[in-house]
This record gives structure tokens, sequence and C-alpha cells, in this order.
């Protein structure tokens, strides 16, 4: 009774996320109460278990960068960018797009994609504003390449750090596995641009004209701070990748960042605070709860359990459900949490197959179907959720369904393209 009870909880929310009958705060604030009503979740559960609570990791990562964002925006760097970029792009919107993209997959691979899409979204709505173009198709875009890119790489997506955890893989592992494929499915998305974006393509050419009379240089507001800032951020950056070496976790880091950074930059609190995106936060401890009621409950992992006992000691049949099935349930769910929940059925699996190079070849499965599956839903992964809280604060809200009906489209067709990828690299000559 309890476990029909969580699920339909966890569906009614989610219907009211998707739908947008209610503000998404609301559902998921909602959803965690529900489970804390019919008695599944408690304090201990909620706020303090690695496998059911919330996960501070991600909530204090996203408040240290935010606060970061924050304090290089004082500096009018992200204005500097904007302007930079158009005119590379000579305000071409199509090329502004590829421009923008490809910068958001290479530095999510080689940072994170949440960080990334702090730091890209400030410059993208201020090129759309130069340029006069609806920024919407932009925001989108960037953040199905973030995705994608950070797909490359241990540090891309959150999902990866935890596999690799789980695991024990090195950077260079996930380097050598999956950057190949993610090199090709970021051709094809840029293809993929130009077909689903067609509409927004069209500008106004004394828009670009003045545009490309500005001197970016000229918008750098406080050059001391600027130069404070990127001192600070290349230093979290460091210590991002060097998180392991240094045992402290990504979260630290960005908190100790923007802890300094706030000491250096003797801002007020309204200033350092203004970006900070409260209610994505919120809507991502509601998320954590409901999706840990889930696994309290045992749903998830009685699924998994029938998964093991369905594919046997076939790896291939294996990773291609495990592809497949972690794409679909990371649109349903955020894919961290997913992935935290399934690595130790993963983990069993390979353990049976002697840690063969098939059966090892399953963590990439997880990775490709977690990290490009996130890209299905507005909920999928933590930076569709940030970009889409940036783009409301900013005045152009992306619903639920706008977001998805491009997101999974890419989600299908790269998912789709790594299958073979898996087959042809680990089993068939592997």
């Amino acid at each position: 009774m309890t476990t029909t009870l969580v699920v339909a909880g966890f569906v009614g929310a989610y219907i009211l996320i998707a739908t947008e009958r209610i503000h998404r705060v609301a559902a998921a604030l909602g959803g965690a109460a529900f489970m804390v009503a019919i008695g599944v979740v408690n304090a201990e559960t909620a706020f303090f278990s690695e496998e059911t609570g919330v996960d501070w990791n991600v909530s204090f990562l996203l408040l240290g960068m935010m606060i970061i964002v924050s304090v290089l925006k004082q500096t009018g760097v992200f204005d500097f960018v904007a302007i930079w970029a158009a005119k590379k792009a000579r305000g071409r919107p199509f090329a502004v797009m590829v421009l923008l993209t490809l910068i958001t997959a290479v530095a999510s691979a080689l940072l994170d994609n949440v960080t990334t899409v702090l730091l890209i979204a400030p410059v993208t709505l201020l090129v759309c504003e130069r340029l006069g173009v609806n920024p919407v198709p932009y925001l989108i875009a960037e953040v199905l390449a973030s995705n994608i890119g950070g797909t490359a790489t241990l540090i891309g997506d959150p999902p990866n750090i935890i596999i690799a955890s789980r695991a024990d893989l090195s950077f260079n592992d996930f380097l050598l596995n999956l950057a190949p494929i993610v090199v090709i499915l970021l051709v094809v998305f840029i293809g993929l641009c130009r077909v689903l974006f067609r509409s927004a393509f069209d500008y106004d050419p004394e828009r670009v004209a003045d545009v490309m009379a500005l001197d970016e240089r000229e918008v750098i507001r406080d050059r001391g701070l600027l130069v404070r800032s990127l001192v600070v951020l290349t230093a979290v950056m460091v210590g991002f990748v060097l998180h392991s070496a240094l045992h402290l976790e990504p979260s630290v880091v960005a908190l100790l960042g923007a802890g300094v950074l706030v000491a250096v930059s003797r801002l007020d609190a309204p200033d350092f605070l203004e970006e900070v995106e409260w209610p994505t936060l919120v809507f991502f401890m509601g998320l954590f709860i409901m999706v840990g009621a889930l696994v309290e409950v045992g749903v998830i992992e009685s699924l998994g359990e029938q998964v093991t006992e369905a594919v046997g000691d076939n790896y291939f049949l294996a990773a291609s459900v495990l592809l497949w099935g972690s794409a679909l349930l990371s649109g349903i769910v955020d894919n961290i949490p997913y992935v935290a929940t399934v690595t130790p059925l993963v983990q069993g699996l390979v353990d049976s197959g002697g840690d063969s190079s098939q059966a090892r070849a399953l963590w990439w499965a997880l990775a490709l179907g977690a990290d490009l599956g996130g890209n299905a839903t507005a909920v999928g992964a933590s930076a569709n959720v940030v970009v889409l809280g940036i783009a409301a604060r900013n005045g152009h809200p992306i619903s639920f369904w706008q977001f998805t009906k491009y997101g999974l489209v890419v989600a299908v067709v790269t998912i789709a393209i790594a299958w073979p990828y898996l087959y042809l690299r680990y089993y068939a000559f592997g």
C-alpha cells in the first residue's frame, strides 16, 4: 500500500510539473510534503541519507557557482564576451548559435555542465538582446550541448563523478572511451540545430551593424574586480579538476571560491546574491526527496533487479537495456539521483562478468544513457533546470513542453548513434 502511495504521489507531482498547472517548485515541494505525510520520509532520510536524501553536494555546488557568477556580472565581462561572440559570428544568428554551443560543449567537458550554463546563459541573453532575437532557442541549444559535451569527461556531468567513484575509473578512462563518440554527436547536433531552430535565424541587419560598430573593451566596468574574479575562478576550476587528489568535494571548492570572491570584491550582500536562483535550489531539494522516497520503498531497486535477471550474462543486451533504460528514466527523474541508485546494480553486473572489457562497458552504457537521456525533458538534468530558472528570471520563460519537444528529438538521435558505437567498439571488435 505504501509503495502504491509513493508511486502515485511521484506520478501526480510529475504530471503537475509537466503540465505546469502549478509552479514546478510548488509541485516538487508538495510531492516532498506528501512523502513526509505518509511516513516514508523523515528528517534522517531527507536531510542526512546519501541514498535517499537531498544531495547537498549538488545544491551547494550550484549555490557557490551562482554567487561567483553574480560577482562576475558586476565587472561587465558578460557584456564583453557577448559583443565579442556576436562580432566573431558577424551577427549571423546561426553562426552565433554554433559558436555559443561549441563554447558550451567544450567548457562543459573541461569544467562541468552546470557551471558552464551558469556562466554562458548571461552571455547568451546579452547577445540576443544586442541582435534583437529571441534568446529561448539559443538557451535550449546550449543546455542540450552542455549535456552532450559534459558526457566526455569524468568532471563534465555530475553522474559521471558518481560512476567514477563507484567503478574506480580515472579521468583518462572517460576521455578515451567517451570523447570520440561525443565529438561525433556534437557534429550531428549542430546539423540538428539548423533544422530544429530554423525559425530562430531571422535578424535585423541594422541591429547587426550596430553590434559590429561596438568596442567590447568599453563595457568592462571594473577591471580590478575582473582580474580578482578571474584569478578566483581559475583557482576554482583547478580545484574541480584536482578535487580527488585534494580530497575536496566540488561543492566545497565552489563554496570556498565564492567565499574568497565575496571577501575580495567588498560587495554588499544584495549585490552578490541577486543571481542566486533560490527557486531552482528549492526545486532540486523537493525532487531529491521525492526520488529518495522511491528508493526508500524499493521501487528503483526492484526495477534494477528485474533487469539484471532478464539480461543474464548477455552483456550487449545488458548494455542496450542500460543505455535506453537510463535514457528513459533520466528523462523522468533527474539523472543524478537515478545514477546514484543504479550504480550498485551495475557494479553487481560488472563483477559477475569477472571485470572483463565487455562487462566494464556497462559503465559507459550507463554514462551515455544517463547523460544524453538527461536532454529528453526539462527536468532530466541539473543544467536543464538551472537554465529554465535563469530564463524565467530574465523574462523569457521556457515551458516544460517547449523544452521537451526539442530535447526529446536530440536525446533519441544521440542515443541511437551511441548504441552502434557501444556494439562496434566493445562487442563486435572489442
